[in-house]
């Protein structure tokens, strides 16, 4: 074990952080919930001071109403932990590409003041481990003022950029906790199988798959069980993605960057996921601003995006990040893997959906909602997949969209968005 490294209580580490402070808190499995907490009963003493991170889980404590104006929530991905603060106005929310969060750090425009991050005990040459946020952590701690590290060794070991050396660390918190887990699969119902049926039918052996957030992922990578050689280049990866590996269906060996390799920025899912990609040499997990640029993603052949979305309209403009103007996520990484996929040799961008959420609304839909926001343009959609098929809108013309995107619409939806394909377009579909 490394010799050097010196404890601090939560308390001495964390009276770096001074009013008018911009501090940056790793996300995903890795948030540091234990330093949030303890940063919380720092509130008498502290104004004006800045967080930022993309998604978070768990109860962070400090979007309470209580420590508004003492905690300024400036985040780039809304997660279910801070959706009611943004949406209150206790908390903003910053439009960026995944991709690009990276250069609000080093450029110094979002120039970081404090990294508190999670990691792993250091090893016996002093290393500690991001585990499985490396993202945009990695830029983060590579350009902030002071780095605070949380110990826990509950946080797997991983390969690629998560190292970082104790020396570059200021202070050292040590608490054991369990990580954040989240089970998609227990979510997926049967419309999400139909989905991820036809998706899977649209995937050639030797792709490279992307899969985003949620549980129509799960349900496609549940429906490869018979395919053969595919590869893995995402921006994250959950449970799924285990039994597809130890069947040797994803073995990554038709890539031509990085192959024999898994390609992730990070992972959240449960133990089984954790324990799977801890020190396993098969998985890298590397800096969001080479995993999500577009360039390099192009480089594989066959690759396919699998996104999801809030509701599309039928002229294909894809609402991912709010429900009308109530901000619901963020923009993510879905832009950099559809213009990514559309550049893959062979490539397929889709966006999946079920046609009625949970509650029967209606997804696919004659205008999004205003204030929707606009994450995939229509310039920028190829496949739209619901459990009623698949439509291709790739050099489509409006009405032929419209036509194609009501026949996978909700059978019960359709009579009134064939009206409104006649009210705007001045035809019906079936003359479309």
């Amino acid at each position: 074990m490394y010799k050097e490294i010196k404890y601090h209580t939560a308390q001495e580490a964390l009276s770096v952080i001074q009013s008018g402070s911009r501090v940056f808190v790793q996300g995903s499995a890795q948030t540091p919930l234990y330093l949030l907490r303890e940063l919380a009963k720092e509130a008498h003493r502290l104004s004006d001071v800045e967080l930022t991170f993309i998604t978070v889980q768990g109860d962070i404590e400090i979007d309470k109403p209580q420590y508004e104006g003492i905690f300024n929530i400036n985040c780039m991905f809304v997660s279910e932990s801070v959706r009611r603060a943004v949406n209150e106005g206790r908390a903003d929310f910053i439009p960026v590409f995944l991709s690009d969060i990276p250069d609000l750090f080093k450029k110094g425009i979002m120039p970081i003041d404090v990294a508190l991050v999670q990691v792993s005990p250091p090893d016996l040459h002093g290393y500690c481990s991001l585990g499985l946020s490396v993202d945009i952590a990695r830029s983060a701690v590579n350009t902030a003022k002071h780095i605070i590290a949380l110990v826990n060794p509950n946080v797997p070991r991983t390969h690629g950029d998560s190292l970082i050396h104790a020396t570059r660390i200021d202070h050292f918190v040590y608490h054991e906790e369990a990580l954040p887990e989240v089970d998609y699969g227990a979510k997926v119902g049967e419309d999400e199988l139909k989905i991820g049926r036809y998706v899977a039918e649209m995937i050639d052996d030797g792709s490279t798959l992307q899969m985003g957030i949620g549980t129509i992922p799960d349900a496609v990578l549940r429906s490869l069980r018979n395919h053969k050689d595919l590869g893995v280049h995402t921006e994250m990866c959950s449970d799924g993605i285990v039994d597809l590996f130890e069947m040797d269906v994803i073995n990554n060996a038709k890539k031509r960057i990085h192959p024999n390799k898994t390609v992730t920025g990070f992972a959240i899912g449960t133990r089984k996921l954790y324990d799977y990609v801890h020190d396993n040499p098969a998985f890298v997990f590397l800096d969001i601003d080479y995993v999500n640029d577009p360039h390099v993603i192009r480089r594989n052949p066959k690759v396919v995006a699998i996104n999801s979305a809030i509701e599309v309209d039928l002229t294909g403009q894809v609402c991912a990040d709010s429900i009308g103007s109530s901000q619901y996520s963020g923009i993510g990484g879905q832009m950099d893997f559809i213009r990514g996929a559309a550049l893959s040799e062979g490539g397929k961008p889709i966006i999946a959906l079920t046609s009625r959420t949970a509650k029967g609304v209606n997804r696919i839909v004659p205008f999004l909602k205003q204030g929707a926001g606009v994450v995939t343009t229509r310039g920028h959609i190829h496949y739209v997949v619901t459990e009623y098929g698949v439509a291709n809108l790739y050099g489509k013309n409006l009405r032929q969209r419209a036509k194609m995107l009501i026949n996978i619409a909700h059978p019960d939806d359709r009579e009134m968005l064939e009206k409104a394909c006649f009210e705007r377009f001045k035809h019906f579909p079936s003359l479309c």
